[in-house]
This record gives C-alpha cells, sequence and structure tokens, in this order.
C-alpha cells in the first residue's frame, strides 16, 4: 500500500506524526469507523449538541407546558420497571397519588398542573420515585435530580426539587489565561483548618484568595458530583447531577466559580464518567430493577478493584445521560472544563490492573473498550463544540496515544493528559535513595519522558500520593521532624535538606513534567501531613481532612517560606510563559558534581543536587549571547534558605565556548540549590 493510498484511511492522521504507530493503521481507522456508526446512532454532532446533550432539560423535574398549563413536567427511563410513582410531601409520600405513564421507550412521565400543585410543590420540596419491578418494590432517588440532601438523623438521602424564585445571575465571564495553565487540586470539604466539613462559601471567602495571591490561574474542585460516602473522596457517585449538598448549595457554588472568575480564575470539575457507586437507596444500581440499565449486567458491570458500577457506553440512554451531564456543568454553572477521572479504567476491558504498558500492542487489539473511546471522543468534541475555550484533562496512567491530540486524527481529544509517572517516580526516589544517589539524568529522562505532540499537565503530586498508606513528599522528606523542628528559631539537618530538597523537584516538575502545572490544596507550603477522611478505621476522624492554613500564616514557621516559594515559581510562568513554551534543551550535565543545566524557552535552569560540594565561578553554556540575570533562587532568605547569592545579580555574558554554544557564563552553585536566570534584554 503507498503512503498516498495509507493518507486516505480517515482517521489515522496519528500514525502520519509518529512511524511507530504504522503498524497500527488500520487499528486507528476501524477505531474511527466504530466512531462513525456511534455517531450515527446519536444523530450526528449537531444533533448531540441540540438534542442529546439536553436530556437534563426533559429527564428529571423541568418546568413545562401541557395542553397548554403550565407546571412541572417528570420524567424517568426506566424500561425494566412495571410502574413508578411520583412520592414526597406535596403529596403526603402517597404511593398511590401520583403515578406515571410509560411510552415504548421504556420512558415514564408525569405532568403536574400549576392549578394543582403550584402551592404543594415548592421549592424545596422532597421527593422520591416509587419504583415497581421484578426486584420488589423500592423508593428511588430520580436519575437526573438536581439536588439531593441528607438527613442528619438517619443519614439517608431524599431528592429535592430545585427551582429557586431567584435563579442566580452571574456577573463575571471566564477569565482568559495569562500565560500557561497552572491548577490549583481542592477539595472543598477539608479546606477548612477546623475538624469538619468545609462549606462553598467558607472556600469562596478564605480560600480562593490565597489561590489568587499564589498566582494560580485555574483550580480543580473535587467530590463536587453528589456521593453517599464522604471518605470515598467523591469518587462513588451516586447523583450525577446534584451539587455535593454537604458543602452548600447549588448557588453557593455558583458564587464560588462566579468569584473564581472574577479573581483571574478558571474553574475545572473533576468529573466521574468512569464508574458509580453501588448503593441502591442512592444511586442508579438496579434503578428498574434490572443489573444492566445504565450498566453492563453480569461480571462485566463490576469493577474487582473500585467496588463500583460500570457504565454501557453503547447504550444510548447512557450516552445521553453522560453527555448532558458535560453539558449540564458547563450550562448551569459556568464551568471551564473538566478533568476526567479514571480514564485507563474506562477504555481497557481489564481496566488497566496490573498491565505495564510497554509496547504499542497494548493500546489497540481485543482489551480495548471501543464504546468508551467512542463516549470520550463524542464528550471532548461536544464540550469544545458548546464552549470553543472549554479545558478537559485525561487521568490515564497507560500512555494511550493521541489521548491529547485531535479526533479527526484518531485521537481521543482532550486537550491535556496527566503526567502520572512523574510523582510516582519521585515518591520511588524518596523511597529507595538519598538524594547523593540519585541520577540526574535520569531524572531529567523521566520528566522528559512523554509524547511532545501531546500537552501534558506536570505535578510532583496530587491527592493520590498525599492519601493514606502514602506520604506526601514534605513527609517523606522530613517525617516527624516536621513536628518539633519547623519553627524558624530551629536548627535541624533533615528540615533543612527538607526545604531544600522540597523546593528544587516541584521547580524540576514544575519547569521540565509538562505544558501545565498542578498543585493539591496545600502542598505548596509542605502540609506536614496525609489526607485521610473520616472513617470507622479512624474512629470517623477529620484530623486528617482538613488544612492547617495558620501553619502557612505563621511567619515564625517555615512553611511560610514554602508558601512564598510556590508564588514565586508561579510568577516564572506569568512573566516569561514557559509552560506553553515546549522549547526544552538540557544544556549540560555532571553527574559526578550532580549538577544539571537546562533551558525552557528563554529562561536556563542551574541546580547543584550535591549535599556537601558549592561550586564558585561554575560554568555553564548559555544559548543567547546576552548577559544573564537572576530571576529565581531556591536558596534566598524569603524561601528559607540561606541567602548566599545576591537578589539582583548579573552573570556577565563570556565568549568562551562550551558544549557546543558560543558563549557561557559563571555561576556561585550553592550546595542543594537551584536557580534561574534570564537573558537581560
Amino acid at each position: 500500500m503507498s503512503r498516498t493510498t495509507k493518507r486516505k484511511l480517515a482517521g489515522t492522521g496519528l500514525a502520519d506524526r509518529d512511524p511507530w504507530l504504522e503498524p497500527h493503521r488500520e487499528k486507528l481507522h476501524q477505531r474511527y469507523q466504530h466512531l462513525q456508526r456511534r455517531l450515527e446512532q446519536l444523530g450526528g454532532m449537531n444533533n448531540i449538541r441540540d438534542e442529546v446533550s439536553k436530556g437534563h432539560t426533559y429527564f428529571g423535574l423541568n418546568r413545562g407546558e401541557h395542553e397548554g398549563k403550565p407546571g412541572v413536567w417528570y420524567r424517568e427511563w426506566a424500561p425494566g420497571a412495571q410502574h413508578l410513582a411520583l412520592i414526597g410531601d406535596f403529596n403526603n409520600w402517597d404511593r398511590d397519588a401520583n403515578p406515571m405513564q410509560r411510552d415504548e421507550y421504556g420512558v415514564w412521565h408525569l405532568f403536574l398542573p400549576d392549578s394543582e400543585y403550584a402551592d404543594r410543590l415548592t421549592h424545596e420540596s422532597l421527593l422520591k420515585v416509587h419504583v415497581v419491578s421484578e426486584a420488589g418494590e423500592h423508593d428511588r432517588i430520580p436519575a437526573y435530580v438536581r439536588r439531593v440532601i441528607q438527613d442528619p438523623e438517619t443519614h439517608g438521602f431524599t431528592a429535592q426539587y430545585w427551582q429557586p424564585p431567584t435563579p442566580y445571575r452571574f456577573k463575571n465571564k471566564t477569565p482568559k489565561l495569562d500565560a500557561g495553565l497552572r491548577i490549583y487540586e481542592a477539595h472543598i470539604g477539608m479546606a477548612t483548618e477546623e475538624s469538619r466539613v468545609g462549606s462553598f462559601n467558607e472556600f469562596t471567602e478564605n480560600v480562593l484568595p490565597r489561590i489568587a495571591n499564589l498566582g494560580y490561574n485555574a483550580i480543580q474542585l473535587m467530590a463536587i458530583q453528589e456521593h453517599p460516602y464522604y471518605g470515598s473522596f467523591g469518587y462513588h457517585v451516586s447523583s450525577f447531577f446534584a451539587v455535593s449538598s454537604r458543602f452548600g448549595t447549588p448557588d453557593d457554588l455558583k458564587k464560588l466559580i462566579d468569584t473564581a472568575h472574577g479573581l483571574g480564575i478558571r474553574v475545572l470539575l473533576d468529573v466521574v464518567h468512569s464508574h458509580a457507586v453501588k448503593n441502591i437507596n442512592e444511586g442508579l444500581n438496579r434503578f428498574d430493577g434490572t443489573d444492566h440499565q445504565y450498566f453492563h449486567g453480569g461480571p462485566r458491570g463490576e469493577h474487582p478493584a473500585w467496588d463500583s458500577k460500570l457504565f454501557d457506553y453503547n447504550k444510548y440512554e447512557v450516552n445521553r445521560f453522560l453527555l448532558s451531564n458535560v453539558r449540564y456543568w458547563l450550562d448551569e454553572f459556568k464551568f471551564d472544563g473538566f478533568r476526567f477521572d479514571g480514564v485507563t479504567s474506562m477504555i481497557y476491558l481489564d481496566h488497566g490492573l496490573g498491565a505495564d504498558f510497554n509496547s504499542y500492542d497494548d493500546y489497540f487489539g481485543d482489551n480495548i473498550d471501543d464504546d468508551a473511546v467512542a463516549y470520550l471522543q463524542i464528550a471532548n468534541q461536544l464540550a469544545q463544540k458548546l464552549r470553543p475555550d472549554v479545558i478537559t484533562i485525561s487521568e490515564d496512567v497507560s500512555g494511550m496515544v493521541g489521548m491529547a491530540r485531535p479526533v479527526k486524527e484518531g485521537g481521543l481529544g482532550f486537550d491535556y493528559r496527566l503526567a502520572m509517572g512523574v510523582p510516582d517516580n519521585w515518591i520511588k526516589l524518596l523511597k529507595e535513595k538519598q538524594d547523593e544517589d540519585w541520577n540526574l539524568n535520569q531524572i531529567y529522562h523521566i520528566l522528559m519522558n512523554r509524547r511532545h505532540d501531546e500537552k501534558h499537565v506536570g505535578y510532583a503530586e496530587s491527592h493520590d500520593q498525599a492519601l493514606v498508606g502514602d506520604k506526601t513528599i514534605a513527609f517523606w522528606l522530613m517525617d516527624k521532624e516536621m513536628y518539633w523542628h519547623m519553627g524558624k528559631a530551629s536548627d535541624n539537618i533533615v528540615i533543612d535538606r527538607g526545604i531544600a530538597l522540597h523546593k528544587i523537584i516541584r521547580l524540576l516538575s514544575f519547569s521540565l513534567a509538562g505544558e501545565a502545572w498542578l498543585n493539591f490544596i496545600g502542598n505548596e507550603f509542605g502540609h506536614p501531613e496525609w489526607v485521610d477522611f473520616p472513617r470507622e478505621g479512624n474512629g470517623f476522624s477529620y484530623q486528617h481532612a482538613r488544612r492547617q492554613w495558620s501553619l502557612a500564616d505563621n511567619e515564625e514557621l517555615r512553611y511560610s517560606d514554602l508558601n512564598e516559594f510556590d508564588r514565586a515559581m508561579q510568577q516564572l510562568d506569568k512573566q516569561f510563559a514557559i509552560l506553553p513554551d515546549k522549547f526544552i534543551e538540557q544544556l549540560a550535565v555532571n553527574e559526578d558534581d550532580k549538577v544539571l543545566i537546562y533551558r525552557r524557552g528563554p529562561l536556563v535552569f542551574a541546580v547543584n543536587l550535591h549535599p556537601t560540594r558549592s561550586y564558585t565561578d561554575y560554568r555553564i553554556p548559555v544559548p543567547d549571547s546576552a548577559d544573564y540575570k537572576l530571576v529565581l533562587d531556591t536558596d534566598a532568605s524569603a524561601f528559607g534558605g540561606h541567602a548566599r547569592l545576591q537578589a539582583d545579580a548579573v552573570y556577565p555574558k563570556q565568549d568562551v565556548e562550551m558544549f557546543g554554544r558560543s558563549q557561557s557564563v559563571q555561576l556561585y552553585l550553592p550546595t542543594r540549590t537551584a536557580q534561574v536566570i534570564a537573558p537581560v534584554t
């Protein structure tokens, strides 16, 4: 087959970009054909945008008319059910009062005219739907409901009719990115210092200003979709359209997003479409009495590691449900994009469990769930059509080719993928080796080991590394010494080492690991403890499900120094736009000296990881024929360092060739420090 003929295969542009994909060109084409069949089943992309993705305006409880009379429609897809009836405080929970009618597609409907129900079915009325099926009779939470509240006495969940008389009006537009994407990953409930669940309003008032002050231009909110078990970190979702009521109301969340926009911060939703909670009382499981309504029937519908249910992405109504969910969060709450959770689990039939993913063959063949791949491709295309400036991020550990490439090339259409190997490598290094034994070439290679035609979100650690059973980077470095020696008056070699390496690890990851950056709430100032949500195993304690902001605010403690360093690091991107700059080049490395020199964009990074040696007049090659000035110094006193460099130092260009460069400069490189220099213009 000629190259010209190969190019005619639709959806195989990835193979034109990567010759290693040539043997898989036909597979790419088949994947693209599968997508076209799914699009046809859904009526085409225009129909998806105009009709399919508006399921939340049809199903659930929505105001409308019937025979010219205004009122409330309630619709529910439950093809396996024998009888449905809407119950609630509006009809004294009478299961016979408001039966529903079924159509030929298994959609049940009921109209409540204002003439009879305007004074009974009101904003915040409590509701459930009574479902009769072969599995028996159950009172369930409507699938598309937008508000669910928990009874403080019984801890049971009940739906609520959410129709505020005065809808929230957004005041601020989505801000434009000032340079690269700098994400602050946050959990609302644990964002308070007190041992309890925090609220949207508290986050808006107390935490958003911190994030803006640090220089982040995006937040990624976790655990927003309603989930019955707080300790699940929000990953066992029960009501996909409902804002978790433990944090506040939907309007409280809208205010948070609106305020963030006013501060120049975009807001991303950590969306869970990879699985759902198994709970019958709260979730979708066996809603119509069958095990195969929203999910795969039998063992395929059970996630063996997560104890959860798995969606059947082949079904029309499942696609409508999930695509409408994408649209709902964009339209109703003005979210600016999504981080899709559990993508690896979605796209592989074995969920990637125990897989090494060391061959391109792993990305094709019988282990791929083509329906899940097609769903993600359509979800990304829909989001981009609805909001051209939308941001979508994939959580995929497998390295699936094309994850962050356009769908027309055969990609999955995400804007970014998480650089998940980077934090794993840092933890591995901290567990297994002292820093004097680190291999700089290996660190540089791992930080750079990614598909360079796909954008990545780099990070040193996220919530995954902070969860109980593991440790944060700060805790790996300093452990129990943090409890006694983080005062600036205390002299401790463990803390000195830990503070120095914490800054270097984050700077290396920030500048090398991706085209965007992510930080988990509190890690910027070296939060001293892991994350552990209230559960039976810890006596339902909130001790480790909070953030101790007072540590960062106390200028007598070294946490404040780390906080200042993080702010300065964000400024590097704001000032020089290095994250979107793909030009990265290693300039020099000396394993004996433990010195690594590289550039990103216009900036040169000089890192001395030697535990005891400082170097005077250390010559390094520089790319530009110019003097260089110091723009960031990890050793600055403001960052808890020893201030061994002059803050406004300028390094004169010398016409001394080095490693292929016509010019070089000489630096003072103190032990365990990094400095960033910029050409003087």
